[in-house]
């Protein structure tokens, strides 16, 4: 067992501060990582504060699932990574690796309740209670579960598509995001800003909404080829059952109904956002009189991570992020959930050795 330097919640209440964790030695099949950046994701904050009641925190707890740094250590058996290589580590370090949802490569669908999430999730191997994240100096992990970077991107930049990328990758790909197909992005934060760059740049026409109109020409700055303000009812009028697929990325409680509304027949709203409170159920006549659909989306397997990767180093896509210091997490915090963020932190994970 070794050692790493961290930021960790010891409370609900309390603010993150410097510690340290256990990490545990490279095994034959593992790869250790030197984190060099990491995002800072709403899910982070939620835990961090013990606000999922279907995910209990448990104390001390290190966040942070947007994880990119260089190999600094292979097992014996670990063939696709070499010491030097960029590499990255997202939500996940583990599954059951049998079920057929592992099988298929959808690990973070694992039917027996497998899988292992890079923190807040029993040890698999008792070096802790549970998991440690990437605020942390360095990371060990199964080699099936480490991401290759490429070479061509900002590493910082990258960081955020390890969480807020893939989750919304693997919706639009799923529900055959492309050129014919009108695609709308709901909320224009850090998962929102990936999702209009990604259905863009898959060749959907793709509609951005958002509550705030200062985020308007921001929003075909990213790609979108119209913004539609919600609140306004005569904006939202104008697409009434034109939409093939809706993305909701907000993790606040609201009204869908006036997003299933927007749905063609057969169309489909994909909630991603996990509010701490349920959203108010929607009239089911909204999904009856167009045959339309409504589902979840969750993160995306390894298989798919990778592919999402490569598509972003194929289009030169990254987040747009704003770098900051391990020591201004807590400030970070209150920042996101005022909505002060274009649209990611990430933290300089030089600053932990102050």
């Amino acid at each position: 067992m070794t050692t790493a330097k961290a930021f960790t919640a010891n409370s609900a209440a309390s603010a993150l501060e410097a510690s340290s964790i256990p990490r545990r030695q490279v095994g034959p099949d593992d790869v250790e990582i030197r984190i060099e950046f990491c995002g800072v994701c709403h899910s982070d904050l939620h835990t961090a504060r013990n606000e999922w009641a279907a995910w209990p925190t448990v104390y001390p707890c290190v966040p942070g699932h947007e994880i990119v740094g260089r190999v600094a250590k292979v097992g014996s058996n670990v063939k696709s990574f070499r010491i030097g290589d960029l590499a990255a580590v997202g939500c996940m370090v583990d599954s059951c690796g049998s079920c057929a949802s592992c099988k298929e490569g959808l690990e973070q669908y694992c039917d027996t309740g497998g899988t292992v999430f890079t923190y807040n999730s029993p040890d698999p191997h008792g070096t802790a209670p549970v998991t440690y994240g990437g605020y942390s100096d360095h990371i060990v992990v199964k080699e099936k579960f480490v991401l290759h970077v490429s070479d061509k991107l900002n590493p910082a930049a990258v960081a955020p598509l390890l969480c807020a990328g893939i989750t919304l990758y693997s919706p639009l790909k799923h529900w055959n995001a492309g050129p014919g197909k009108k695609v709308g992005i709901v909320g224009l934060g850090g998962l929102g800003h990936m999702g209009v760059k990604l259905s863009r740049a898959m060749g959907a026409e793709t509609v951005l909404f958002t509550t705030s109109p200062n985020k308007v020409a921001d929003g075909k700055r990213l790609g979108a080829h119209d913004v539609v303000v919600s609140k306004n009812a005569d904006e939202m009028q104008r697409h009434q059952r034109s939409f093939d697929l809706i993305v909701n990325t907000v993790a606040v409680a609201h009204n869908l109904d006036p997003f299933l509304s927007l749905l063609k027949r057969d169309g489909t709203l994909v909630l991603v956002g996990a509010p701490q409170h349920p959203h108010p159920s929607p009239t089911i006549f909204n999904l009856l009189l167009a045959r339309r659909s409504m589902a979840g989306s969750g993160i995306g397997g390894i298989r798919e991570t990778q592919e999402m990767l490569n598509f972003c180093a194929e289009h030169t896509l990254v987040s747009d992020i704003e770098i900051i210091p391990i020591q201004e997490i807590n400030n970070a915090y209150e920042r996101m959930l005022k909505g002060d963020v274009r649209y990611r932190f990430v933290i300089d994970m030089k600053s932990l050795q102050k």
